[in-house]
């Protein structure tokens, strides 16, 4: 799994970094710590957007009292029944796979 910085994240979206924390605040991305500095998974930013779905996915994760690593390890987490990770399911634009499994995954 990539990080990127959150000026990075921006630059890839075509937005201020203002922006970005404002995703962040609102649940559409999430970030976790790397050496005390908030980093964002490379791979939830797909030609210039936010991967379809995965702010949907988040809310429900978070519905589940999922915290942020905890969200990002289950999305980059192998799945057999995906088959590979939600995160890649979800850039393949399978996203109602992995909003099914994602809203059993707190029960």
């Amino acid at each position: 799994m990539e990080l990127s910085s959150v000026p990075d994240i921006a630059e890839a979206l075509g937005v201020p970094v203002t922006r970005v924390h404002q995703l962040l605040r609102d649940g559409h991305l999430v970030a976790v710590r790397d050496e005390n500095v908030r980093r964002i998974p490379t791979d939830f930013v797909q030609d210039g957007v936010i991967v379809k779905h995965l702010p949907a996915v988040i809310t429900q994760l978070r519905d589940a009292h999922y915290a942020d690593h905890e969200i990002v390890d289950w999305l980059f987490r192998a799945d057999d029944s995906l088959p590979g990770t939600p995160i890649e399911a979800l850039r393949a634009n399978r996203g109602s796979e992995v909003k099914r499994r994602a809203q059993v995954a707190g029960y």
